[in-house]
């Protein structure tokens, strides 16, 4: 049997122009091609924005319609995150319908019919964490980090983007990892069950190809038909999108608590959430 090879990384021709993300397209020499997407944002640790999240699923349309795409990959720029999440100074715009009616970065990976690959370098963390734990297999480099910090923020996760984890790695450690923000490195990740595998930095690229190869090896109309059985558990929780923060506590994202939260973040400084004890000197209310 002759040994597999793939072609070189190139940008597809017949790929839209993009600004925050780079489409790159690599083929197998046995047949199936793998699209990677790239948040290309490097300068703020590849976080995202609406017109970010506009593009992915731009890109995940495009790799939809190419008959020769097996899997999809998604990364970020660099070695430094994978992605930090929403962009804080992009979030602190948002208006209250902006809140709702986003569409949630985990949506990126239901519209693929294809499986997503998340191949994690530096700091996943936020909106990065919850992006990669919802793609169908994670795979981290030995300086991948995983994180929430949207409470530290003031960026008020909801929905099945939450509640997806409880599946993932259990309601124990899905809580630990929400309510405490406790940052975990790329073994405590594997023995938690959050990521698949984790390599040297220097080897994540050839790892992920190795396991596109196990996946463009099966069917290809059983492989979509499993991605969507699979996808079918989301399904069943997206109805509860931006719902329970509104019923929370509607208008949050311009309350002086968000405010504090996201001037905290701009400072570099601990948020002051809770007033003195005489009630002084309160920040947010």
């Amino acid at each position: 049997m002759s040994e597999i090879s793939w072609t070189a990384w190139a940008a597809d021709p017949k790929a839209p122009d993009f600004s925050d993300v780079i489409y790159e397209r690599c083929t197998r020499s046995t047949g199936g091609s793998v699209a990677r997407l790239t948040i290309n944002r490097p300068d703020r640790m590849n976080s995202f924005t609406k017109h970010t999240m506009k593009e992915l699923m731009v890109a995940i349309d495009h790799a939809n319609q190419d008959p020769s795409v097996g899997v999809v990959v998604l990364q970020g720029a660099g070695d430094r995150a994978f992605s930090s999440g929403g962009d804080v100074a992009w979030e602190a715009d948002r208006s209250a319908a902006d809140w709702f009616f986003d569409v949630p970065p985990n949506h990126v990976v239901r519209f693929s019919n294809q499986p997503v690959i998340a191949a994690v370098r530096g700091y996943a963390i936020g909106g990065g964490n919850h992006l990669a734990y919802t793609c169908d297999m994670t795979i981290a480099a030995d300086n991948a980090v995983f994180g929430q910090i949207g409470s530290r923020v003031g960026s008020p996760a909801d929905g099945y983007m939450v509640r997806y984890l409880i599946r993932v790695i259990g309601a124990k450690r899905a809580r630990e990892m929400w309510l405490t923000r406790r940052r975990i490195n790329a073994v405590e990740a594997l023995e938690w069950g959050l990521v698949n595998a984790v390599v040297p930095l220097a080897d994540l690229d050839t790892e992920v190809l190795v396991w596109c190869d196990r996946v463009l090896d099966g069917s290809p109309t059983c492989v979509r038909i499993l991605k969507a059985v699979f996808d079918q558990e989301i399904d069943e929780m997206a109805g509860d999108v931006r719902r329970t923060a509104h019923l929370i506590h509607p208008g949050f994202g311009q309350s002086a608590e968000a405010r504090e939260a996201q001037q905290a973040f701009f400072e570099k400084r601990p948020p002051r959430f809770w007033p003195a004890p005489d009630g002084a000197g309160s920040t947010a209310t």
